[in-house]
């Protein structure tokens, strides 16, 4: 019998639903997903990989998986304070309708709208009522108040140090092409080559910085990406003066290379010919040599005589 941990790395399935209606709000599995009619041709299904407390699934769901055994199906029914938040009347907030028209926007109740405050803060609503000149919206989470019910299924738990970096991986970037990845894991650290990617620089950026976060929930206290965060972010004219650079200094190296091998040979040549210069001095000085030796064997054999 295999538990659940905190830290553990795991593969579930699940469907989410509200309570009251029975509506499905969230699934893994697409056939269910087109049946309550919120699939979507940009989501990913199938089982989804967690790291247990990181926070990657709703809160009371995330503490609910402490436990539980892998292999089984369990429901679990959360209160609104466990789940999207009690409701809080001070969210609903009315604003007038020339607001919105400035914007290019004509209300009506049912409409999702985005709001930038003041301070630059973006904030999503739904459109309660328009009436008299005025708009009210309303934002709570569509499901705050709410109790939810999740039926889960606890598929797997990944032990394997490799493995789970690749899991979070796959959670983080799911579109990543893994025949590029390199994954390198010791005891404190972990590093990561995501190679050549095709996917927007933007996409593998926010991947890495919550995939860092995930690490070092997991213990992990050492993280190295490449390309890094810093090298992502870096605007296309510099990358190009980068490039540049590295290709001036690869010519210079390529001149300095080729000009060290021509002095080489030059030095080799001139070697071969102070020897040979050195070897026809021998063979003169020889020749002048033996002469003297006959002359000096002459005058001994006349005095012989």
């Amino acid at each position: 019998m295999m538990k659940v941990a905190k830290k553990d790395v795991i593969r579930l399935h699940y469907i989410g639903k509200i309570k009251e209606t029975g509506e499905i709000f969230d699934t893994t599995y697409e056939d269910v997903a087109k049946e309550a009619g919120i699939y979507s041709e940009k989501g990913i299904y199938g089982p989804v990989p967690i790291a247990v407390g990181a926070g990657h699934v709703i809160k009371g769901l995330d503490e609910a998986l402490e436990g539980l055994e892998v292999g089984k199906k369990y429901t679990i029914e959360l209160p609104p304070e466990k789940a999207f938040g009690k409701r809080d009347p001070k969210l609903i907030k009315t604003f007038t309708i020339g607001q919105f028209r400035r914007q290019g926007i004509y209300p009506f109740p049912g409409l999702d709208v985005e709001i930038e405050t003041e301070s630059g803060k973006k904030l999503k609503g739904r459109v309660m009522s328009v009436s008299s000149g005025r708009v009210r919206v309303d934002f709570n989470h569509p499901y705050a108040g709410k109790t939810v019910v999740y039926e889960v299924e606890i598929l797997e738990k990944i032990d394997d140090p490799i493995e789970k970096v690749k899991a979070l991986i796959e959670l983080r970037i799911p579109r990543i092409d893994f025949e590029k990845v390199q994954i390198e894991v010791g005891e404190n650290d972990v590093k990561i080559d995501f190679g050549e990617q095709t996917i927007d620089p933007r996409t593998l950026v926010l991947g890495e910085i919550l995939l860092e976060s995930d690490l070092k929930f997991l213990g992990y206290e050492k993280i190295e990406f490449k390309p890094s965060v810093e090298e992502l972010l870096k605007p296309p004219e510099a990358k190009v003066e980068e490039e540049l650079e590295e290709e001036a200094k690869e010519e210079v190296k390529a001149e300095t290379e080729e000009k060290a091998e021509e002095i080489k040979e030059e030095a080799e040549e001139t070697t071969e010919t102070v020897k040979e210069e050195t070897t026809k001095e021998e063979k003169i000085e020889e020749q002048e040599e033996k002469p003297e030796e006959s002359e000096e064997e002459s005058k001994a054999s006349q005095d012989r005589e």
